[in-house]
């Protein structure tokens, strides 16, 4: 992960959050000092420990950290996953945006990590899409990477797809491919979407390096995969859910890409408390 664009994010969601102060946390002096811990509420795949490692140097260099786990290890439901301790009132500032980013991404960790034991046993690799939340793209595709999973392309910018609308605009899939390497270079790879069996015939004859099955069924792609020659990379895409996933597994695609890894995730449930075995000075 970009550490700077990390430390750059985490200024700009701070500063939406906290402004120019933290009403609520006014009445703690700065020399007052707490400790606080962060459970998992659940059993799941942990990632974060970047945000929390440079969230808080962000806030406060005193704030000490111990953080107990690794992106991508598994955790438990009641593990101390990390504890934190410095001034009460930057603990307390610091809390929510943190929290936020860590449950969402051990959310997209573990989503991610079911899809790739579903498909335990295949040679499919699973993939996310572009289907991120703004702003948030550097995060959820690394969550994803914890999770087991792939990257597609981070952009418009690394990678070209012709979709239906590039073809229609050409005119053809050849005539798109063609436009497309002319003009980016040999050094990116072209993908191209198809719904039909002439499409996909009309992409191999094109010379496209990935060829998409978009929102098809299983028993079309395990039929249309055998017109498409080895050195051209196979992906299903568009209507797959987790109950259907292993059916596409078994089609002999190459890769899966599932936009629902990062657009329709459930945060992983991860709490904040105070350490109350250090605020008693007892257990």
């Amino acid at each position: 992960m970009n550490k700077l664009k990390l430390r750059l994010l985490l200024e700009q969601f701070f500063l939406e959050d906290i402004g120019d102060r933290d009403v609520s946390s006014q009445i703690f002096a700065h020399r007052e000092h707490g400790q606080v811990v962060f459970i998992a509420k659940e059993e799941g795949i942990f990632c974060g420990e970047d945000v929390i490692q440079t969230g808080y140097a962000v806030l406060d260099p005193a704030i000490g950290l111990d953080i107990n786990v690794k992106d991508g290890e598994r955790v438990e439901r009641g593990q101390r996953l990390a504890i934190a301790s410095g001034p009460i009132k930057s603990l307390l500032k610091g809390e929510r945006v943190i929290l936020n980013l860590v449950q969402r991404m051990s959310g997209i960790a573990t989503k991610t990590d079911k899809a790739v034991e579903t498909l335990r046993g295949t040679k499919v690799k699973v993939c996310d899409t572009r289907k991120t939340t703004p702003g948030l793209r550097m995060l959820e595709k690394y969550a994803v990477r914890c999770g087991g999973g792939y990257n597609h392309r981070y952009g418009l910018y690394d990678g070209a797809m012709v979709k239906d609308n590039h073809i229609a605009f050409a005119g053809s899939i050849k005539k798109a491919v063609q436009a497309i390497r002319e003009s980016a270079g040999h050094m990116i790879n072209i993908e191209v979407e198809t719904e039909t069996k002439e499409q996909v015939i009309e992409a191999v004859e094109a010379k496209a390096d990935v060829i998409m099955f978009d929102n098809r069924s299983p028993e079309d792609i395990r039929e249309w995969v055998k017109l498409v020659p080895e050195g051209i990379i196979t992906e299903a895409s568009g209507g797959i859910t987790m109950d259907n996933l292993r059916d596409y597994g078994e089609t002999g695609v190459d890769y899966i890409s599932l936009g629902f890894l990062t657009h329709s995730i459930s945060s992983f449930d991860i709490s904040v408390k105070v350490d109350i075995c250090v605020l008693r000075e007892t257990c």
